[in-house]
């Protein structure tokens, strides 16, 4: 009964990593690039537009929304890394490149 209930968790522990490595890390790294670029988009506006208030102001709110943006993605990764590893998932696991079929 015991060592089903290690292979529970073992598996367990599997499937949340793999979950991390394959779906949730790759999704913040590519919405982190997203906001990244929105902001730099914001500069070049603010600072293009220097002559006109309009393009300013949209610049401004690009700015605004990126730096939102690239907190929440940083939260984001914060917050699955503590969890992770509250139930003891090998943060190396989220480097590494799946092993389908390897359990």
């Amino acid at each position: 009964m015991i060592a089903h209930a290690q292979a529970s968790v073992e598996l367990a522990h599997s499937f949340v990593a793999q979950i991390n490595a394959v779906i949730l890390f790759p999704l913040i790294t590519l919405l982190t690039v997203i906001a990244l670029l929105y902001f730099i988009w914001g500069g070049f506006q603010y600072v293009l537009g220097a002559n006109n208030d309009t393009a300013r102001a949209d610049g401004k709110k690009h700015l605004l929304w990126g730096v939102i943006g690239l907190l929440v993605m940083l939260s984001a990764y914060g917050i699955l890394t503590i969890a992770g590893n509250t139930i003891g998932v090998d943060p190396d696991q989220y480097n590494r490149a799946p092993q389908l079929g390897n359990p």
